[in-house]
């Protein structure tokens, strides 16, 4: 685990979880992101796929949050390099992906109630 000695990780009783629990922790020196290359990386990958979603669809910008949630959704349901072609959800939980519910960002969609929680009016 990389931190940026921050003081949210920086305590006896982490020290004392991380080594206990097998955890290798390194820390890098603040404010200095060009040390944590990985995870500056994914970062950028994630807001990339986020902001051509949004703009793809059309969406607003209070859409922001959802459109990082599918962004991280479909990486990890995507084929990555770093693991030859496999898929980090495949390969983290061991069943196959189902990709057939998958829809184009701000398409039409309609909301299904069922019969029996449906109010009746008169």
């Amino acid at each position: 685990m990389k931190s940026d000695n921050g003081s949210e990780y920086c305590s006896n009783d982490f020290d004392n979880y991380c080594s206990l629990n097998g955890i290798r922790r390194i820390k890098v020196t603040p404010i200095t992101p060009q040390e944590n290359g990985f995870s500056e990386r994914i970062n950028r990958k994630i807001l990339e796929h986020a902001r051509c979603l949004r703009l793809h669809a059309g969406l607003p910008l209070f859409l922001w949050a959802y459109c990082i949630d599918t962004a991280v959704y479909l990486i990890n349901k995507g084929p990555s390099s770093a693991l030859d072609g496999g898929i980090p959800k495949e390969l983290w939980s061991g069943k196959t992906c189902n990709y057939s519910f998958l829809r184009l960002l701000g398409c039409e969609a309609f909301a299904h109630i069922d019969k029996k929680k449906k109010i009746e009016r008169s």
